[in-house]
């Protein structure tokens, strides 16, 4: 990996205050996408305690904001969770405005984040969960490499019933 966290369609960075609103407005209120994209409840909190304010780094979490190459634009959010320096995995996410979506960044994120778990992080295994109905994760999970583990059968709450998650993973040796 040259040039810091960059692949071929975007680069992650730290998140900045200044992206805070704008993440705060098309990410986190809009309150099914929140609901399905995370499997957590969603609570009214204002931009002042929003969970994309910029943190302290951690040995457990990396989190970034996901810029265009083209026009450095803010397309969203990717992270690294669940690091686990013992085993060498962590889950990977990554949350696009609503603007940015099917415009294939999703495969350059996902590849971004794995090789910075791996390469600098020394992971490895990765792994993501998603929707069974989130047939765009499930393929861009594919084309990263990633290979389906199984099915958690009504292991999410969202929006008011249970709905099964897909669990995929990728080694180190797979990228």
């Amino acid at each position: 990996m040259t040039g810091g966290l960059t692949g071929e369609l975007v680069r992650l960075r730290a998140r900045l205050d200044s992206d805070v609103p704008v993440l705060q407005s098309d990410l986190y209120d809009d309150v099914t996408i929140w609901s399905r994209a995370t499997f957590d409840r969603w609570l009214p909190i204002s931009p002042d305690r929003s969970v994309y304010r910029p943190g302290e780094p951690s040995d457990r979490v990396a989190r970034f904001s996901v810029v265009t190459l083209v026009g450095d634009e803010l397309a969203g959010i990717a992270v690294l969770s669940e690091i686990d320096t013992h085993n060498r995995s962590a889950s990977l996410g990554m949350f696009l405005r609503p603007s940015f979506r099917g415009k294939g960044l999703a495969v350059d994120i996902v590849r971004v984040l794995c090789d910075y778990g791996c390469t600098v992080l020394g992971l490895r295994r990765m792994f993501l969960d998603t929707l069974a109905d989130n047939q765009a994760m499930q393929r861009t999970a594919e084309r990263a490499g990633f290979r389906r583990e199984g099915v958690f059968r009504e292991a999410a709450w969202v929006m008011g019933r249970f709905h099964d998650v897909v669990a995929f993973s990728l080694l180190a040796g797979e990228r």
